[in-house]
């Protein structure tokens, strides 16, 4: 049953100037964004591909042509491996080893924040900040990849909501690792662009071997993995989930759109969504998370206004066909914007609770509410992996174009 809070809000000048600032923070000023590259336009969906009326009559398509459970498994693999394949990543890269790096580890109340990088492929350095409960485990690992927010002083993994959100779940009893994304924080500074276009698929391939980095962790619990992220972190958090069976759970914010593809190259600048087998868009994309348990948060500002009548429902329906209904969820907020304010964050720390078992009572004040306080907001060079007394290995790829698969 979705979570509804609804009133009569309408898009306005104000939605259409904060999807604007969006689409232009990724270097696409327009709904319809250039195709990546070489690849045709026919075979990418980018951006308002479709109007809402027109991304309605086509899930309606889709619903059409499965009726039992063994009919969704097979478009469910088509859609899979048509996401691994249209983002070169079929068959998948060697894992390499991760030759993980950890550094200066701070103690804050009831957690740690630690600096942290890993190789991805050789030379290929993903930074990140990796936090952690007090005690010694095992606990579960989360994946919190960031949104395409470019504000210099409110941006990536730095931001003060990205550690509130963070630093509580670690409180709560879950090992996090936030990570830059592809032409983001340190990897910028190395070198590389988002703008690129296989951009798309070494960030999934971060991701990826980003679950290899928890699991490797010796505190983290491999059976309980999730995944959460807000805009372009919800494009990568069900990306994710939908090729990574290791993931168990997952919440992806304020993206699961039927007619929005994603504004940046990272979420649709390959052809993931046109196959020669088949065409999709990212609700089903987002579906293929079932039976695992999943919560769609959305909001009344922008591209997933429509989530409790259009999307969600095509979700649940998948959840029924594996009697799931009851592990899927949508809470949506109609008078809220683009973003991972307070209850969305309130709403996605009682989810993963529930399915991971984490504990909301070491983050619950005496009036019974959510209280992130005693999370230490940490100022961007602090969170830095790289530095002056730690640079930047030798042997780093520092661009785009020099990684070699």
């Amino acid at each position: 049953m979705a979570l509804e809070r609804r009133s009569g809000t309408g898009a306005g000048i104000a939605r259409a100037l904060c999807l604007a600032a969006l689409l232009s923070a990724c270097g696409q000023p327009e709904p319809a964004p250039a195709p990546a590259g070489d690849t045709p336009a026919h075979e990418l969906r980018q951006g308002y591909f479709f109007t809402e009326n027109e991304a309605r009559a086509e899930l309606a398509r889709y619903t059409d042509s499965y009726a039992t459970l063994g009919e969704w498994r097979a478009r469910a693999a088509l859609i899979r491996d048509g996401i691994l394949a249209g983002a070169g990543l079929d068959p998948l890269p060697e894992r390499t080893p991760l030759k993980p790096l950890f550094d200066d580890r701070r103690e804050h109340d009831g957690y740690s924040v630690e600096d942290v990088a890993f190789e991805s492929l050789p030379g290929v350095f993903v930074t990140g900040s990796l936090y952690r409960p007090v005690g010694d485990g095992p606990y579960p690992g989360i994946l919190s990849p960031h949104g395409h927010w470019e504000n210099p002083d409110d941006y990536g993994r730095y931001r003060p909501d990205m550690q509130l959100r963070t630093a509580t779940l670690a409180r709560m009893g879950a090992v996090v690792l936030t990570y830059d994304m592809v032409g983001y924080g340190e990897l910028r500074e190395i070198g590389w662009v988002h703008e690129h276009p296989k951009t798309l698929a070494l960030q999934l391939w971060n991701s990826i071997r980003g679950v290899d980095f928890l699991t490797s962790l010796d505190e983290v619990d491999a059976d309980r993995i999730a995944a959460t992220g807000a805009s372009g972190g919800g494009t990568q958090t069900f990306l994710l989930t939908a090729v990574d069976d290791r993931v168990a759970v997952s919440v992806p914010v304020v993206q699961v759109s039927a007619h929005f593809f994603g504004g940046c190259v990272g979420e649709s600048g390959m052809p993931i969504h046109v196959r020669p087998t088949h065409e999709t868009n990212n609700v089903e994309i987002a579906a293929l998370a079932a039976p695992r348990p999943q919560l769609l948060i959305s909001d009344g500002d922008d591209w997933t206004q429509n989530t409790p009548d259009v999307e969600f429902p095509y979700i649940r329906n998948v959840y029924r066909l594996h009697d799931a209904a009851g592990l899927v969820d949508n809470l949506h907020l109609p008078d809220e914007v683009h973003d991972y304010g307070p209850a969305k964050r309130n709403g996605a720390y009682a989810f993963l609770a529930e399915h991971l078992g984490l504990s909301l009572e070491a983050v619950t004040a005496a009036a019974g509410a959510i209280d992130e306080r005693g999370v230490a907001i940490e100022p961007e060079v602090t969170l830095h992996v790289f530095n002056a007394d730690h640079p930047v290995p030798p042997h780093v790829v520092r661009t785009n174009d020099d990684v070699r698969w």
